[in-house]
């Protein structure tokens, strides 16, 4: 299969490349621009191979911000829509409930409070599947319990997002933006 240069909309997409972990020309290579609203411009790339899965992404903004720090009290269900850029480079903390840390396997991605909190339900219910010790499955189930009910608005909860390169926020006015 040849490499090919598709556009899509607003979408560069580059299919048929070498994929750098099993090595067969399966990986694609996508770009894209978004404007989000009351933040701006951003990149969006992602590369997927079909062979063995891998997966990456990341967001970029079209200006340089430095770092920042965007601190968010979560307080009623509809809080749940606000917008969330997240790049690779950015720490996601909880406080007692966890994190979600930059590296390597880090991707960015735009999403809203409530795919954030997804995100970390999914890690905590793999901490409480995967335990052999009964006080950690039982304080897994207190987190995801204490997730579900800041879900539904019954119980406010802290979030703070961390970008040494600027590249993420926090899109409400309930957002406290800091460096």
């Amino acid at each position: 299969m040849m490499a090919a240069d598709k556009n899509v909309g607003e979408m560069n997409m580059l299919e048929g490349e070498l994929c750098p972990f099993c090595h067969n020309k399966t990986l694609t290579l996508m770009e894209s621009e978004r404007d989000v609203p009351y933040f701006g411009n951003v990149y969006l790339f992602s590369m997927d191979c079909d062979s063995c899965h891998y997966h990456k992404a990341d967001v970029e903004t079209e200006q340089d911000n430095g770092p920042v720090k965007y601190t968010f009290e979560i307080s009623s269900e509809a809080d749940m829509k606000v917008r969330v850029v997240k790049s690779s480079t950015a720490t996601v903390k909880i406080p007692h409930i966890g994190s979600i840390e930059p590296g390597e396997a880090s991707n960015g991605y735009v999403t809203n409070i409530e795919g954030i909190l997804n995100r970390m339900k999914k890690q905590v219910e793999v901490l409480r599947d995967e335990s052999e010790d009964k006080e950690d499955v039982k304080k897994a189930k207190n987190i995801l319990k204490k997730l579900t009910r800041v879900m539904w608005g019954q119980e406010k909860l802290k979030i703070t997002i961390d970008d040494p390169k600027g590249n993420s926020a926090i899109i409400s006015e309930k957002a406290v933006k800091g460096k």
